[in-house]
């Protein structure tokens, strides 16, 4: 999806990789929240495939709510 004010692709719906979208997350969380890693991650992707194309591009639009609320269950029982 495009910015109807620029011709710049809206970064809350572009595809990235694990690493960027990692980066992202945790500079934008909350502080109270706890923070993304690449085995939380990993468990979230093998936990819900089907968010998941072909690509597996992580985006904010589709990822970052889910991935926030679950993590809060996941950190519970490491």
């Amino acid at each position: 999806m495009r910015d109807k004010v620029s011709d710049i692709p809206n970064p809350n719906f572009t595809g990235q990789t694990q690493e960027v979208f990692m980066k992202h997350y945790n500079q934008n969380v909350p502080s109270a929240f706890p923070r993304a890693s690449a085995k939380a991650l990993l468990k979230f992707k093998e936990t819900f495939p089907k968010l998941f194309d072909a690509k597996n591009e992580w985006t904010v639009d589709k990822h970052r709510k889910k991935f926030m609320d679950w993590l809060i269950s996941y950190r519970e029982t490491v």
